[in-house]
C-alpha cells in the first residue's frame, strides 16, 4: 500500500508529508480495512503538520474524511461485507464505559481516539478501521462527492446544534470555507436567515449564490441581530466579532479544534444570556444523521481533487485560501 506520512512536523512549503509504502494492514478483532478511494483534506491536518497541534503518534498517517470499499474484515464483524463501501470519520473510537459515552456524548469520552491524530488515517490506498465507528455512505453521493461530508459536512452539522438555531431564526456564519458551505446549505434547509462573515471577496459572492441573505467582512455589522452564530476561522477576533452581533439569548458556537488567543471583551457583550460554547468533536449519530440530511436535501459539495502524492500542495493551497470548497485526495491505486 502507498500512504502519506508525517513523522517531523514543519511549514506546508517544506513538504513534511513523505510518501512510503508498507504491507496492507491485517484487521484486528473488530476491525475492517478499505480500500480508500478519495480522503479529503482538513485544516486539522494542516495545523498537525505544521506542528500547531501535538502529535499524538509518531509517525502518523492523516487524513479523517476517507471512503472506500472493505477488502477484508475480522471474523466477528457482522455489519460489513466484502466489497461494502464505508467512511471513515475523524472519532475513530470511545470507551463506551465512561459517564459522557453513556450519555451519547461519546464526542467528550476522555479516552477517545482519533483517525489520522491517535491511528493511521485515510491519507492512503488502505486503512483499517473499527467496524462500529465506520459510516455507511449513502448511494446518492459517489466517493469523491461524500468524503467532504464526513468532517466538515459533520462538524458543521454539529455546530449548528450546538448554537441551538431554530427554523426561521437568523444565523450568522463566521468565515467560509468547506464547512461553512456545507452548514449554509443545512441552514437554509431549516429555513434560516443565513449571514455570513468572511475576508474574501469570491466566498463571499460564493454565499450569496447558496442563498446567504447577506455576506461581508468580519468587521462589517449584520444588517440585523442573529439568534445564533458559528465561527469556522481559527482566529479569536472572529469570536468577538460574532458575539457582539448577538441578540438576547443568543449562542455563538465556536467550530476550532485550534484557535488563536481571543480578544478581551466588555462583560456587556455577554449579558442578556448570550452564550459561548465550543464544538468539541462530533458523535456517531451526529455523522447518520448528517448523511441522512444531506441525501435529503441534497447538499452539494464542491471540491479540488489532488493525487494522494500531492498532499502537501493540497494543504498548501488549502491555508492559502486557493481551494475551491473542499480539496479531496484521489487515493486510487
Amino acid at each position: 500500500m502507498r500512504a502519506m506520512q508525517l513523522r517531523d512536523p514543519a511549514p506546508i512549503e517544506n513538504r513534511p508529508l513523505e510518501p512510503i509504502e508498507r504491507t496492507i494492514p491485517t484487521p484486528e478483532p473488530g476491525e475492517v480495512v478499505l480500500r480508500v478511494d478519495a480522503c479529503g483534506v482538513c485544516r486539522t491536518d494542516l495545523q498537525l503538520a505544521e506542528g500547531d497541534l501535538a502529535l499524538h503518534r509518531r509517525p502518523v498517517v492523516p487524513g479523517h474524511q476517507a471512503v472506500g470499499r472493505v477488502v477484508a474484515m475480522a471474523d466477528d464483524v457482522q455489519s460489513f461485507r466484502i466489497g461494502d463501501r464505508a467512511g471513515v470519520a475523524w472519532l475513530a473510537s470511545a470507551c463506551g464505559q465512561c459517564d459522557r459515552c453513556r450519555e451519547g456524548r461519546e464526542n467528550l469520552c476522555l479516552d477517545a481516539r482519533f483517525t489520522g491524530w491517535d491511528r493511521d488515517g485515510g491519507f492512503a490506498t488502505h486503512i483499517a478501521v473499527r467496524a462500529d465507528f465506520a459510516l455507511k455512505i449513502p448511494v446518492s453521493f459517489d466517493d469523491l462527492a461524500a468524503a467532504p461530508l464526513l468532517c466538515g459536512g459533520v462538524i458543521g452539522y454539529r455546530a449548528l446544534k450546538i448554537s441551538g438555531v431554530r427554523p426561521g431564526q437568523r444565523l450568522g456564519l463566521y468565515g467560509f470555507g468547506a464547512s461553512a458551505l456545507l452548514a449554509l446549505q443545512v441552514a437554509r434547509h431549516w429555513g434560516c436567515e443565513v449571514y455570513v462573515a468572511t475576508r474574501s471577496a469570491r466566498e463571499q459572492a460564493r454565499a450569496l449564490e447558496l442563498g446567504a441573505i447577506w455576506a461581508g467582512g468580519y468587521d462589517d455589522a449584520p444588517p440585523a441581530k442573529l439568534d445564533a452564530a458559528v465561527t469556522f476561522a481559527p482566529v479569536g477576533s472572529v469570536v468577538v466579532a460574532a458575539l457582539q452581533s448577538l441578540d438576547r439569548g443568543g449562542t455563538v458556537a465556536i467550530n476550532a479544534i485550534h484557535l488563536d488567543g481571543i480578544p478581551a471583551f466588555s462583560y456587556d457583550d455577554l449579558w442578556w444570556e448570550r452564550s459561548l460554547r465550543s464544538v468539541a468533536n462530533f458523535t456517531r449519530q451526529d455523522a447518520r444523521e448528517l448523511l441522512e440530511l444531506a441525501s435529503e436535501i441534497p447538499i452539494r459539495t464542491s471540491f479540488d481533487l489532488y493525487p494522494l502524492e500531492d498532499a502537501n500542495r493540497a494543504l498548501a493551497d488549502l491555508r492559502a485560501g486557493h481551494v475551491n470548497g473542499a480539496a479531496v485526495l484521489d487515493c486510487r491505486a
